[in-house]
């Protein structure tokens, strides 16, 4: 048996009377990709205090057992407790600031900074320090690395880069909605089978745009002409600062209009803000996930995740189909090569959108309102 996401008796999401898309058409300015100095507030009031998907909790199923994460400018390692839980801090040596551990292993006991022999435990703390005695007291006593807050769900580990009590807990920042959809899938129950990565020379945003719209398939995929109608079909949800679209391929669309039951029949995408698409399909399902380096370099990481099956059909359908998937996803990186060329053209001035684009100005403007909102809190002093 092969589990099959089910939308059950939960909000519909496809029929007549619910619209294509709540959006209009919309403007987004070149320089929100381009700017250097928009980069660095996008870290600072979007980016490090927010919740972000690192990795899955089962690439560390054992105690001492850690991934190095990096990206954004930070370095972080996350570890598995002798309880269970994941804890993580920042990678960064207490003592000249040197970074503690390079790469992800498993079975660490301690963390031994290799320029000093500086020792930390699992939670960052500070614990062992060669001639101590020679130190300032009050400088070393109690001294940590950083915390970062630490969730899980859906069988992925969640950060907060800020630190604990930045953001709201994980499950109300996902929100009721996407925790029914997405949750649908019951990814705790899956597992990675592939992760592929480019990195490319483009602004992270530039990815989720990428992933937020079904307007270039027909030039860049060349996807059949039914399925060009079919899609037009598609439909598209806002979620606070979340958002969703099915779009109904591959014959999907007179299932759908039988049985509106859009996670067992049609590819539906869900946009984790702020830098995360996943993109399920009924057997198996991509997170789509950038992982800003410069305001102009990213590396992009595509997920793989499969149910867990015996069965030798499903194993070898989902095979097939995801090597396509990889090809096809290759298609969208090498568009970003034409747009890293004019990034830097006096000429480039704004994306224009129609309003089944509607989801990329909507993100943007998600962005735009916390950079807005965290410079009048810091102006106010707050």
């Amino acid at each position: 048996m092969v589990f099959v996401p089910t939308r059950g008796d939960h909000t519909l999401r496809f029929g007549p009377d619910i619209p294509n898309t709540p959006f209009q058409p919309g403007t987004v300015p070149a320089s929100w990709y381009t700017d250097p100095e928009r980069f660095d507030l996008e870290r600072r009031y979007v980016l490090n205090p927010n919740w972000q998907m690192m990795f899955r909790a089962e690439q560390i199923p054992n105690t001492g057992d850690h991934y190095v994460w990096e990206g954004q400018g930070e370095t972080v390692v996350f570890t598995r407790r002798k309880d269970g839980s994941i804890a993580g801090f920042h990678n960064i040596c207490q003592h000249r600031g040197s970074r503690i551990v390079r790469n992800s292993g498993c079975g660490a006991r301690r963390f031994t900074c290799p320029f000093h022999d500086w020792v930390y435990d699992f939670d960052g703390q500070v614990i062992g320090i060669p001639d101590r005695e020679d130190f300032d007291q009050t400088k070393v006593e109690g001294l940590r690395s950083p915390s970062v807050e630490v969730g899980e769900w859906g069988g992925w580990v969640w950060a907060v880069l800020d630190g604990p009590g930045v953001a709201p807990p994980l499950l109300d920042w996902l929100g009721a909605e996407i925790i029914e959809d997405l949750g649908a899938y019951q990814m705790e129950n899956m597992f990675l089978k592939e992760k592929v990565v480019w990195d490319v020379d483009v602004n992270w945003k530039v990815i989720m745009d990428a992933f937020n719209e079904f307007y270039h398939a027909p030039a860049l995929h060349h996807i059949s002409p039914q399925d060009v109608k079919d899609g037009r079909e598609m439909r598209i949800f806002e979620f606070d600062h979340h958002a969703m679209m099915i779009v109904p391929l591959k014959g999907a669309l007179p299932k759908l209009k039988e049985n509106p039951d859009h996670q067992s029949v049609a590819i539906c995408h869900y946009t984790i803000f702020p830098s995360g698409v996943f993109n399920n399909n009924p057997e198996h399902l991509q997170l789509f996930r950038p992982v800003p380096i410069s305001h102009n370099k990213t590396r992009f990481e595509t997920w793989e995740l499969w149910y867990k099956s015996d069965d030798e059909a499903y194993l070898d359908r989902t095979e097939r189909h995801w090597e396509h998937l990889k090809i096809v996803v290759g298609e969208d990186v090498w568009t970003w090569e034409d747009i890293a060329a004019t990034s830097r053209s006096m000429y480039y001035k704004e994306n224009v959108y129609n309003d089944r684009e509607g989801k990329i100005p909507f993100f943007h403007n998600q962005v735009n309102d916390l950079i807005v909102e965290g410079q009048r809190r810091d102006a106010a002093g707050k």
